[in-house]
């Protein structure tokens, strides 16, 4: 059986024609989008990309299956991956696989999207070629199999596509055409990129307060476009915490929702890193040297 780092080498020879076409085609109907502009249709837009990009992406997709930064009930859990197939990033079987095998080989050869291989495919290029929206099973056995043993998984990663459908059809009965190119479109469109600079933009330009053994990068500007996920250094350094934002100019609005939801009730076993009394002990440890 092929390594990931084989795997991955071969596959981007490949140009994915399906998922190149359906991103070509939604950049198209995004930009015309622009044309029809109501009130109406950017908060269809905005609700849509909270939804998907918030509780989906970042909250369900990253934070609670790939690190297993909190406990949820199966229904909460599947809740999120309902949302994140919204966000048509693939379902949750292929992105959890995706994103454990980034953090496994982060900058090394086998990463599915370093910069290091250039901006353009740590950007969008792994999309239209590798495996990134079409992981072997092989790769889902290594790397996911506690989502490949739930039957919920399977079948919402085998039918993630048909989430968009169904919310499209709500919005046009709602607000017609111009709302579906708003509410899906336009905001899918945002949404992809908001994701993909995490992995270009994050490894790039910003701050470092950890030295990890990658580029990651805090990067204020794509934390703001993807609810938190953009203090990306934070995140590498303490890849299970699922607080990302550790100090109080980090804002962190997924941590925000997270934090709300542990308050209620409704999660548990919450990690997260504490910035503030890391500190606390390494002042300790100074002047006790």
């Amino acid at each position: 059986m092929q390594n990931v780092a084989e795997f991955n080498h071969v596959k981007s020879r490949e140009i994915q024609w399906v998922t190149a076409t359906f991103v070509v085609v939604f950049h198209i109907m995004a930009v015309w989008a622009l044309f029809t502009f109501s009130w109406q249709n950017l908060i269809a837009a905005a609700i849509t990309w909270w939804v998907a990009g918030s509780w989906g992406i970042g909250i369900g997709y990253h934070r609670l299956l790939t690190h297993g930064g909190f406990k949820a009930p199966k229904w909460l859990e599947y809740f999120f991956t309902t949302c994140g197939t919204l966000g048509l990033q693939s379902g949750s079987l292929n992105w959890v696989t995706t994103h454990r095998i980034h953090h496994k080989f982060t900058e090394q050869e086998g990463d599915p999207h370093s910069p290091r291989e250039g901006t353009f495919w740590s950007h969008v290029g792994w999309i239209l070629q590798g495996t990134a929206q079409n992981q072997p099973l092989e790769q889902m056995q290594k790397y996911a199999p506690d989502l490949l043993r739930d039957k919920f998984h399977v079948f919402s990663s085998k039918y993630y596509w048909v989430t968009p459908i169904v919310v499209g059809a709500i919005l046009f009965a709602i607000g017609g055409w111009s709302m579906v190119l708003w509410g899906i479109f336009l905001r899918q469109v945002f949404g992809w990129h908001s994701t993909w600079l995490v992995n270009s933009a994050t490894h790039l330009w910003g701050t470092r307060r950890f030295e990890t053994h990658d580029d990651s990068r805090n990067n204020g500007l794509i934390a703001a476009l993807t609810f938190g996920e953009g203090w990306h250094n934070n995140h590498h350094a303490n890849p299970r915490s699922a607080k990302h934002g550790l100090d109080w100019y980090e804002f962190d609005p997924n941590w925000i929702q997270i934090r709300a939801l542990e308050k209620i009730g409704l999660i548990k076993k919450v990690h997260a890193y504490d910035l503030k009394m890391e500190r606390e002990k390494d002042e300790a440890m100074r002047q006790a040297a």
